[in-house]
């Protein structure tokens, strides 16, 4: 299983833009790791073109050093919000160089580079070439809203128009571009006859040269898409396109925001059928994201920190609000108080609570000893039966990319657990009930644990600092909870999906001390 995020543009610190799609692509492989599954994970930086130059320029760095101080910046946060990438792939890399190289040699004994005169509407932020019908007038970028600037250049051209019936078809499949909204418009623009696009610049100097003409430097998307391919090749393989189906191509998932969509489910394709590469499975494009109800940007002061959120409030809950409350394929919104109350409801009033208040019961009445088996209790018991329906419904969702449905499938367990809890008052019969209700009072309280420890597996994509913590009150070693087998492992993790299943707790197994695993998130104060 082979997943990635977009290789994000260093011309800034990262921010919940990019923080999203690789919270999203974590908890995907995540899911796939504990299915057993080799799983590939590869994020990355896009560190060349104009944009990048004239941002370390305008700090008075070295293009090299802006890109160095920027990708520290991104693995730091991304170790902050427990992402586990197997690969960090550069685009200043040498390997990387080499590989855009042989790929672009394959292009041109192909036939499709040629050289022609290019004049047109450049947007500087998105480094791409606008259609008079795309712009907002006057002649302005509809995402960046600045004015496109005019410009004329000889560069080096693709032919995509070569590959349109291939590309069309490959639209035309269901499952390539998801969500299935996303499909239409690129179908239109693909119907209306594909142009080709520039794939040299001759006024960059920052950004890797054009063997066949040093004067041009390599377009910065033609290089950047290559980095799906260069990030896959270990290290002790030579960068060249050959080598690349043996090591994880064609990518499962591209994960991706909609407004690079033509790039991806497009251009790349073309790319890829010209060097004779086989083009990946999927192309999903999530949304954006809003701040209070507004567009998220510096002019409006309406900007949202991952750092800042991520210290404050803790990787979990940043991961669970992101991965629940917004269906991934739409667009979402945040608000702080919003993601406080949420967090708050599903981590600390459910399960926190309800998984304390029985550890607590287990210690004072059974010496913190497990009294029965779990897998003892009959089949019929509300827990299990929930436990049998939601976690392979999470399952499923997990694999389909619908986290939300994940989440709230695995936290209906949770809820029901503490529920469970508060319908048998369990403490009253153990202080002062018959042997035989004492008995049904223990049964009660090996339900909820071991509900909860379902719900754990059940999290542990999605919130794997939680999830360990609840094995760590269960009484499991963190051994016991996950192995980490170094990157390309094929299981991350001691425990598997399986262990979802009812029945893991077992008769004299001992819990940890009770302690909380979850603390309510309360507003900063300032």
């Amino acid at each position: 299983f082979t997943i990635t995020t977009p290789l994000y543009y260093v011309n800034a610190a990262p921010h919940m833009g990019s923080a999203y799609p690789t919270i999203a692509a974590d908890v995907a492989s995540r899911f796939q790791r504990l299915l057993g599954k080799r799983v590939r994970f590869l994020t990355g930086t896009d560190e060349h073109g104009e944009k990048i130059a004239a941002a370390a320029e305008k700090r008075g760095m070295t293009p090299q050093a802006h890109c160095d101080d920027i990708v520290a910046q991104y693995t730091d946060l991304w170790g902050k919000l427990d992402i586990r990438f197997d690969r960090f792939v550069r685009t200043t890399e040498s390997r990387h160089a080499a590989l855009v190289v042989d790929v672009l040699g394959r292009c041109w004994e192909r036939g499709d580079i040629y050289a022609a005169d290019y004049e047109g509407w450049y947007c500087v932020d998105c480094e791409e070439f606008k259609d008079e019908k795309e712009m907002a007038q006057p002649r302005g970028c509809p995402t960046h809203r600045k004015p496109c600037q005019h410009r004329k250049e000889a560069n080096y051209f693709f032919r995509l128009s070569k590959y349109s019936k291939e590309i069309e078809e490959l639209l035309s499949r269901d499952d390539f571009v998801q969500p299935a909204s996303r499909r239409n418009e690129l179908m239109s623009y693909v119907r209306e006859g594909l142009r080709d696009f520039s794939i040299s610049r001759a006024a960059v100097d920052w950004g890797i040269r054009v063997p066949q003409d040093p004067k041009h430097t390599v377009y910065v998307w033609f290089d950047a898409l290559i980095g799906y391919l260069s990030g896959l090749l270990p290290e002790d393989v030579a960068p060249a396109t050959s080598a690349v189906p043996a090591h994880g191509w064609p990518a499962s998932v591209h994960v991706i925001g909609k407004d690079i969509l033509r790039f991806h489910a497009i251009y790349w394709p073309g790319m890829l059928l010209s060097a004779g590469l086989p083009v990946p499975q999927k192309v999903y494009g999530h949304g954006f994201l809003t701040k209070d109800g507004l567009k998220m940007g510096k002019a409006l002061g309406n900007t949202l920190d991952p750092q800042a959120l991520v210290s404050t409030y803790g990787s979990d809950a940043v991961r669970l609000y992101f991965m629940k409350e917004i269906i991934f394929g739409q667009d979402g919104d945040f608000s702080e108080g919003r993601f406080r109350d949420v967090v708050n409801a599903a981590l600390a009033n459910n399960l926190g609570n309800g998984l304390n208040r029985t550890l607590n019961l287990l210690a004072k009445f059974h010496d913190s000893a497990v009294p029965l088996d779990s897998a003892s209790l009959p089949a019929d018991l509300p827990l299990r039966q929930l436990a049998a329906e939601k976690l392979p419904a999470a399952a499923a969702a997990y694999g389909s990319l619908s986290f939300h449905e994940a989440a709230e499938a695995v936290l209906a367990l949770a809820s029901r657990s503490n529920q469970y809890l508060e319908e048998t008052q369990p403490w009253t019969k153990l202080k002062k009930g018959t042997d035989e209700e004492k008995a049904e009072a223990a049964a009660v309280l090996v339900a909820v644990l071991e509900a909860v420890r379902c719900v754990a597996v059940g999290l542990a994509p999605l919130t794997p600092g939680l999830s360990r913590r609840i094995y760590a009150q269960l009484g499991y070693s963190d051994a016991q909870f996950e192995v980490s087998l170094g990157k390309w492992a094929r299981a991350g993790s001691a425990i598997t999906w399986a262990d979802s299943a009812w029945g893991g707790l077992q008769a004299g197994h001992r819990t940890a001390e009770p302690a909380p695993v979850f603390v309510r998130l309360e507003a900063p104060e300032d």
